[in-house]
């Protein structure tokens, strides 16, 4: 972890740690929905690809993402001259699969209920020769999300005794167990795309029901955990709820608000889970807001009540 901070400073924000208050609770705010490209997941993602060989650099990498960690991947590899292949859903926010376009990215959409990402990224990567850098099943990737948990241990005047945290395939939450040890870790899901709240009560993985209610937290749509994550948030003993759409429609609205904050739905998912009393706001409560790229429109939507 430590090695992964050093390997990706000054390539990535140092990103904000604000004062709020919850219910009449003082809570902090890990704002990385000002990181570039408005994610946490360019930790990641870079972190990842400046473990690349030249070889591999050459051939390009695959990633597959519904938009965050695309847009990740592709500013990195922008960066640092690395061809890139997203594949996307159909469905993704437009203004995803823009941001990422312009950054360079080849986009490849496909159809989420009907096709496996997975299979189409192995695919394009077999016959391109390129690698495959998948969004948190990667020790990599892990270790470059929990920058965030480093960064929170510097920024706070007390050691965090409990962060909320956002949770779709668990890279970033699972980063952030690994970073800070002393603190009590809280997965928060979408109802209905609550896997990983399903697979760390029944100590097993289990995936994602086939006939999931639709979700405005797109970022967290994650169909399946994978061992690496599952195992680190087992082992740490994290634990996991889950919010519904309108629970995170206040908690946007809230951070607009209050704050001036721009956050998208899944990126609002911890904060959604303490405003609504699902989570207690303990002293030494840290909420990540780990994402901002949300459609204008909707977001005003949302902000004027709807």
């Amino acid at each position: 972890m430590i090695a992964a901070g050093e390997r990706v400073a000054g390539l990535v924000e140092e990103t904000p740690l604000i004062g709020s208050e919850v219910r009449g609770a003082p809570i902090w705010l890990k704002c990385e929905c000002l990181q570039t490209g408005h994610a946490f997941k360019l930790r990641g993602a870079t972190n990842r690809l400046l473990q690349l060989t030249e070889e591999e650099r050459h051939r390009g990498v695959v990633a597959f993402s519904s938009g965050n960690h695309a847009q990740g991947v592709a500013i990195a590899a922008k960066r640092l001259g690395i061809p890139a292949v997203i594949v996307m859903p159909a469905d993704a926010p437009k203004v995803k699969v823009e941001a990422t376009r312009s950054h360079g990215a080849e986009i490849v959409l496909y159809d989420r209920r009907s096709e496996s990402r997975e299979e189409i990224a192995r695919k394009l990567a077999g016959e391109r020769g390129a690698v495959v850098v998948p969004s948190f099943d990667d020790p990599a990737i892990v270790a470059g999300q929990g920058t965030v948990g480093l960064e929170i241990l510097k920024q706070m005047p007390s050691p965090p005794s409990r962060i909320v945290i956002p949770c779709g395939g668990g890279g970033l939450s699972s980063g952030i167990a690994l970073a800070c040890p002393e603190a009590e870790i809280v997965i928060v899901e979408p109802e209905g795309w609550d896997d990983m709240k399903r697979s760390l009560e029944d100590g097993e993985i289990v995936p994602v029901e086939v006939d999931s209610p639709p979700t405005l937290c797109d970022a967290l749509q994650t169909p399946l955990v994978s061992p690496i994550t599952f195992g680190i948030l087992l082992d740490r003993g994290a634990t996991a709820l889950a919010v519904t759409d309108q629970e995170v429609k206040d908690a946007v609205r809230f951070g607009w608000r209050e704050h001036g904050l721009v956050v998208e739905p899944g990126g609002a998912a911890a904060l959604a889970a303490l405003l609504a009393g699902k989570a207690e706001a303990v002293e030494g409560t840290v909420a990540v807001l780990s994402g901002g790229n949300i459609d204008p429109e909707l977001h005003a939507r949302i902000v004027e009540g709807g």
